[in-house]
């Protein structure tokens, strides 16, 4: 049976947890086999290519890793949390 996660393509998330926390994006892809997300403009990786045709000087390629699912959640839930938590600040004062 086919894993389900939280999370889906297209989505808005946030990394909650992990060397990106706080970061924000645009679900492209969610690798199912080993529970990972690649998260638009998180977790940016480089990659040496060599010399080809359509490279010929060669370069240095940024693109997205991937980061585990348990570290992202909906950008909705996370700005219900953050009010949530607001709110019985403000109640107190």
């Amino acid at each position: 049976m086919a894993q389900k996660f939280h999370i889906k393509r297209n989505d808005q998330v946030v990394v909650i947890a992990g060397a990106h926390k706080g970061k924000s994006g645009k679900v492209l892809e969610v690798r199912a086999a080993k529970n990972r997300a690649v998260v638009e403009g998180v977790a940016m990786i480089k990659r040496h290519l060599k010399k080809s045709q359509e490279n010929p000087q060669g370069k240095i390629a940024e693109r997205e890793g991937t980061v585990h699912v348990s570290n992202l959640m909906l950008q909705s839930r996370y700005d219900q949390t953050k009010r949530a938590k607001v709110a019985p600040a403000a109640a107190k004062a």
